[in-house]
């Protein structure tokens, strides 16, 4: 199984097909006039499926499907386009190793049709009024080739719609893509489960240079503020809030000034505890036994899960008591790029369509190991292969609810699988969380180009010079 590969900050932009240079031309085809359309595509590293699946490697469901990986995901797509549209269509795909390296292409010039950032990003895309709106054919379930649309999770659906900014919907500008939270991956032959779900694990003094944290601001910053706010969020008062949720959005995305130097404060003495700030390191030294918890995404925690399994090696995934990250990567269609070209659109919502059928969605997921946003609709072919990857009929297995992401409006299904007690609070909950995590979970949102700034200082100040952060608002 491969899985994608996050470097969070200073990573450098990665052209896949094409040089640099044709890439970011700046001319603007006009498909209408040319015979084939050209699509260029921007997407995390190693986050499509590039088809390099061994010859006898594949997938069989208990629907009889068989799911193989011989070509790029790339060249199926353009092959089934053809194939169903009729024309022809060329993908120019590049990929990024941070939103940050993405927007900072397109503020020097490169020009791209369909990108993939995170929800934060997304927003301020959005608020600068660089992405287009889904067209409402997109929206159509009455067509057959409309995958994402008939199939995308009505829970990931409702959480998409209900981002907004500036009184505009998220769900409107962005298909999502890949899903997910933050959490701690833990070895539980060290770690407490009870401290595992805490957000003070990387402060705890047991684990003194034996846990390690995201070097990134925007993670650790969230971690930070579940610490500062745990207890309230715990309290029943706070609980039992007919607006709990909007509460707790707005604790933990507060960019105050006082609560800035606060985090800095804390996150000077999280610096003296942890082993390191890491990168990428964080899986492997889990897996080499350096560090006994790593602050995580839940499907690079699937990856350490899966790493140390064929040594004999349990690892875990909390996700803290009070609150989590609800975080999304998707699919934006960029007004630079695509304009006023029917044609291009029509072929940017084609490719994300075509990647959200079911089956697509499954080889996607198994290359990655990230969660889709997509449950399939009617077809149970991705419930089919969750159960293929962690199902049981054992005698010690427990029922695992997946009720809340594949249900459908009157669907009479029941998304109940039996699983190991270890998948249930291992692979399987950091890929599918419970309803109840989801009730504690926040979108962190975009903050504004001031309150970035000031994070952003506060953040060096602690990471190069470390004054026990003084003036880092300013």
């Amino acid at each position: 199984m491969k899985y994608k590969a996050f470097s969070i900050l200073f990573s450098i932009l990665l052209v896949i097909i094409l040089p640099l240079t044709l890439c970011s031309c700046g001319s603007k085809n006009n498909s209408s006039n040319n015979e084939e359309i050209v699509l260029r595509i921007a997407n995390w590293e190693e986050y499509l499926d590039e088809g390099d699946w061994d010859d006898d490697e594949e997938i069989k469901l208990e629907n009889g499907k068989k799911i193989i990986g011989r070509n790029t995901m790339i060249k199926d797509f353009e092959n089934w386009y053809e194939k169903t549209y009729h024309k022809k269509v060329k993908v120019e795909y590049s990929s990024f190793g941070t939103n940050e390296d993405m927007y900072n292409q397109l503020t020097i010039g490169d020009t791209y049709d369909l990108i993939c950032p995170s929800e934060y990003m997304i927003m301020k895309l959005l608020a600068e009024k660089k992405i287009l709106k889904y067209s409402d054919d997109f929206w159509d379930i009455s067509n057959s080739e409309n995958y994402y649309a008939k199939g995308v999770s009505p829970y990931i659906k409702k959480s998409l719609d209900q981002l907004r900014y500036h009184g505009q919907s998220v769900g409107d500008y962005t298909a999502g893509y890949m899903w997910g939270t933050l959490g701690y991956v833990y070895n539980p032959k060290y770690v407490s489960r009870k401290d595992a779900e805490d957000w003070g694990l990387l402060l705890n003094q047991k684990y003194h240079k034996k846990v390690t944290a995201k070097d990134s601001v925007r993670d650790c910053y969230f971690a930070v503020r579940g610490m500062q706010t745990q207890k309230q969020i715990l309290t029943d008062e706070f609980q039992k809030q007919a607006d709990y949720q909007k509460k707790l959005s707005a604790l933990l995305n507060d960019t105050s000034d006082q609560s800035i130097q606060s985090a800095g404060e804390i996150l000077s003495k999280m610096k003296d505890n942890v082993y390191s700030f890491e990168t990428d390191s964080g899986k492997s030294d889990l897996v080499s036994g350096k560090v006994v918890a790593n602050l995580q995404w839940s499907g690079d925690g699937v990856y350490s899960m899966q790493q140390v399994e064929e040594e004999g090696i349990k690892l875990r995934y909390a996700v803290p008591k009070a609150s989590t990250n609800l975080w999304f990567d998707g699919w934006c269609m960029l007004k630079d790029g695509i304009g006023k070209d029917k044609e291009k659109q029509q072929a940017a919502q084609a490719f994300v369509n075509y990647i959200s059928r079911p089956d697509n969605v499954v080889r996607n997921m198994y290359y990655v190991g990230y969660t889709s946003v997509i449950s399939g609709g009617e077809d149970k072919t991705i419930y089919d292969y969750i159960k293929y990857m962690y199902g049981s009929e054992d005698k010690k297995s427990v029922d695992y609810d997946l009720n809340y992401f594949f249900q459908q409006n009157g669907d009479n299904y029941n998304y109940v699988m039996k699983t190991s007690e270890e998948m249930s609070k291992g692979q399987l909950y950091a890929q599918y969380p419970t309803q109840d995590v989801m009730r504690r979970s926040a979108v962190m949102t975009y903050f504004g180009d001031q309150a970035n700034k000031k994070i952003s200082r506060m953040w060096i100040d602690m990471r190069c010079f470390d004054p026990r952060i003084k003036k880092n608002s300013k």
